[in-house]
């Protein structure tokens, strides 16, 4: 049977509630862990569609899961509607105007993502009961994507264990299949502990914190131009140890985020960067505490559900862009760089096309896009369900990720367009696995060979839980 125009009619039929959801969310950004508003947006929505709902998922407040159906498969369809620190912006202008507030934003699409994850739950929900077919569909609402790993702790606490196959999105300048490519990453903070003096007086009897820190990042980026070349390596003062100079700094912190191409190697990067904060601490006769945050696997590709959803997309086509799409695009682009647009393709290995701001066909298959790799805790996720990822256009060839540009085209009339129309291609894909029962089989086949020599091990240390106090946030 085929149902790709049926299950899009199913999507269209909801499309304007859930529009609305991801611009109440656009209004609302909250960061890691502190979703509050924004999952209860979700859960609120969830029980109008009617799904089954369980909040607190793992024991995170701002995790929430919904399911609808009955028997049959269970089709995972995960969502995020976590912000970023620094980026906010009004809407829909084409230069940098901060909204007075706290200062968060939707640089990254995810009040777009968790809406069209939605969307495309509820539009499998409704074609289960109309069809009265076997088969479950759930929405994973999931909080702090941007550096606190809730997808891990979800995976470690056994929220994915009875799922058969995940699919998921992410905006994007360009449409296609997401190439399962991403690098595992740890968030670790090194405080550093030392003795207070007065700096001019007795400055012997000091010994520097901040010091500590100065030398621990003068060791790590000794060690770029011995680490491989498609690791990275960053890091945020979180506490100089404060503002008087005349002050031997007693305490002082500073947070890293160490990643690899895979979860060995970016383990034994991990392990150097800690002999660089112990030796520093032994330099400056102080001491270190070590505390790991969180920590993500890299992606696993799953072939047949990548073939299946390319083929939904290809069925699909792409949107229909209107003159004031690409008018307010070409404006967002005016803002950028060339080398921001020219990056942006090479990044999908597209040819750049001339006059064209929005994207507008699909990525071919036989692109050659230059890896520029970050993290992302679907990579857990990917590692016990045969996962899928698609991108979609939401915004202008060139904007880059995490930038005051992304949030001003979050609510656009042209990223409202992207998200229904991805929720087309999740919701076809999760409804040709339905009905294909063969098509999980080869899924869970192809992760079975995947991880046959190398099991998922869970990258977040026993007994290290999220990170919820540090955001002054009481488990659930």
């Amino acid at each position: 049977m085929q149902n790709s125009e049926k299950i899009w009619d199913f999507v269209e039929a909801k499309r304007e509630p859930f529009i609305e959801l991801a611009d109440r969310v656009w209004g609302m950004p909250e960061t890691c862990y502190t979703e509050v508003k924004s999952v209860a947006e979700h859960i609120a929505e969830l029980n109008r569609q009617g799904f089954r709902v369980t909040e607190n998922v793992a024991d995170i407040p701002t995790a929430v899961m919904g399911e609808a159906g009955e028997g049959g498969p269970i089709i995972a369809i995960l969502g995020e509607y976590d912000a970023l620190p620094g980026l906010s912006q009004e809407a829909g202008v084409a230069e940098h105007r901060p909204i007075p507030g706290n200062g968060n934003g939707h640089g990254c699409g995810h009040n777009l993502l968790g809406s069209a994850a939605l969307l495309a739950a509820t539009a499998v929900k409704d074609w289960l009961a109309a069809n009265k077919i076997a088969g479950r569909v759930r929405y994973y609402g999931c909080p702090a994507e941007e550096g606190g790993a809730a997808k891990a702790f979800m995976v470690r606490a056994g929220a994915f264990d009875d799922v058969d196959i995940a699919i998921t999105w992410h905006p994007s300048a360009f449409f296609e299949v997401a190439e399962a490519i991403s690098l595992a990453n740890t968030r670790i903070d090194f405080t550093f502990h030392g003795r207070a003096s007065h700096a001019a007086a007795s400055p012997h009897l000091g010994r520097s914190a901040l010091d500590a820190v100065e030398l621990m990042n003068v060791g790590v980026n000794y060690m770029r131009e011995h680490m491989p070349s498609d690791a990275r390596i960053h890091y945020a003062m979180i506490d100089g140890g404060g503002i008087a100079p005349n002050v031997v700094q007693a305490k002082a912190r500073v947070r890293y985020s160490v990643r690899a191409i895979d979860l060995p190697q970016m383990l034994a990067l991990l392990e150097r960067v800690k002999d660089c904060a112990r030796g520093a601490a032994l330099m400056t006769q102080t001491k270190v505490d070590i505390e790991v945050l969180s920590a993500v696997s890299n992606l696993l590709g799953n072939e047949p559900l990548e073939k299946a959803m390319r083929e939904q997309f290809e069925s699909l086509g792409t949107p229909d862009w209107d003159d004031a799409d690409r008018e307010f695009a070409r404006k967002i682009q005016a803002t950028l760089s060339p080398e921001d647009i020219s990056n942006s393709y090479r990044r999908v290995g597209v040819k750049p096309k001339p006059n064209a701001p929005l994207h507008d066909e699909l990525v071919p298959l036989d692109a050659k896009p230059v890896k520029m790799i970050g993290s992302t805790d679907v990579g857990d996720v990917s590692w016990v369900v045969p996962t899928v990822q698609a991108h979609a256009a939401t915004y202008a060839i060139g904007t880059p990720g995490h930038s005051w540009q992304l949030t001003a085209q979050g609510k656009s009339p042209a990223a409202h367009k992207g998200m229904v129309h991805v929720a087309k291609v999740m919701a076809a894909t999760a409804t040709k696995a339905i009905e294909n029962p063969s098509l999980i089989a080869q899924a869970k086949a192809d992760l079975a060979e995947r991880t046959a020599a190398t099991p998922y091990v869970c990258p977040i240390p026993a007994g290290v839980e999220p990170p919820l106090a540090a955001m002054g946030i009481a488990a659930g």
